[in-house]
């Protein structure tokens, strides 16, 4: 079968609560980034929260699980390369990946005694959010789990930044570079957190190596990509660049630099409720534009009216009706 888009990522099923900064700060969190945990660690969290009788929702995730139901939804042919265990989340997140209609390839070769993974996403009252991760089974996705079939039948390969995180991923995603060396498919990463760019360094640098076409990140994840301390400098040293790169900047918009030039593409005007899922939101829908031919600037006006519609809601994904909605206005941009 050809695909659209085949993407390599964690699958993790996400539960979302309202907190405070304080809350952040009594239990030794930094704000607006990702922290991985352990098992023990992240049953703490939770337990204080449901102590605290704050309200939760609960949904499967991923940042591209959450790029792909995007495109998905708008009509892309679309492929899952992840992996769960064989437990209640495990089910459940492969057939949310069905209702999505998102092939997929999840359970591991191997039989391992670990459980599917699991993300705490605590929203502030600026609608920042603040990602506790716990990988589970999908921090030893490995060569021997991959789909390379599904992948050489794809026009754009998506990778997600967090696979660096784990020495199985990250040899999964190289494993699967080297394969289309010699192959016109697409290559796209996204850069996922500021954080995770600056500890794991090499390893985006040598994914860099392999010619990537499409970086994803927002303002923050650019200035570490490049090791420059303001989003101006970082700009000019990604126009030194042969791929394109898209960074989001928030309410601003985004900016595309591509051949030397950069595009400032204004954002749209919103209260926003949480900003869980903008991201990926945009990636799903950019790459979704993309592929049908449209401008990189028309591509990116229409990412940023598909991402401030997650912005609009507590969640990091819309309704059936929500994408449906984003994909009728495509013709606006």
């Amino acid at each position: 079968m050809k695909y659209d888009i085949c993407a390599l990522g964690n699958a993790l099923v996400d539960t979302q609560y309202m907190v405070s900064y304080e809350f952040l700060e009594s239990v030794g969190l930094e704000a607006d980034q990702m922290t991985l945990v352990s098992a023990d660690e992240q049953n703490e969290i939770t337990k204080k929260l449901d102590e605290m009788g704050i309200e939760s929702v609960s949904d499967c995730g991923g940042s591209a699980t959450n790029s792909l139901v995007a495109a998905s939804s708008y009509g892309a042919s679309c492929h899952h390369v992840c992996r769960v265990s064989k437990d209640d989340d495990g089910m459940r997140y492969l057939e949310s990946l069905k209702q999505a209609n998102v092939y997929h390839k999840g359970f591991g070769e191997e039989e391992l005694s670990l459980p599917t993974g699991k993300c705490l996403i605590l929203v502030t009252p600026d609608a920042k959010r603040t990602m506790v991760s716990m990988l589970g089974v999908s921090a030893f996705m490995s060569t021997i789990d991959l789909d390379l079939e599904a992948i050489a039948n794809s026009k754009i390969f998506y990778i997600e930044g967090y696979m660096v995180t784990s020495d199985e991923n990250f040899e999964a995603v190289i494993t699967v570079l080297e394969f289309l060396k010699d192959k016109s498919i697409k290559k796209a990463l996204s850069l996922s957190d500021p954080g995770i760019v600056l500890g794991f360094r090499e390893k985006f640098e040598k994914i860099e190596s392999y010619g990537i076409d499409i970086v994803f990140g927002n303002d923050d994840e650019a200035k570490a990509f490049t090791g420059k301390d303001n989003l101006d400098s970082a700009i000019e040293d990604l126009k030194e660049k042969s791929f394109i790169s898209v960074i989001t900047t928030g309410a601003d918009g985004s900016i595309v630099v591509s051949d030397g030039n950069k595009d400032i593409v204004s954002g749209e005007e919103i209260d926003p409720i949480d900003t869980n899922g903008a991201g990926d939101m945009f990636a799903g829908s950019f790459i979704y534009a993309y592929l049908n031919g449209m401008s990189l600037k028309s591509a990116a006006k229409f990412s940023n009216f598909a991402a401030s519609k997650v912005v609009q809601t507590f969640g990091p994904r819309l309704s059936k009706d929500g994408y449906i909605e984003v994909k009728n206005n495509i013709q606006k941009y």
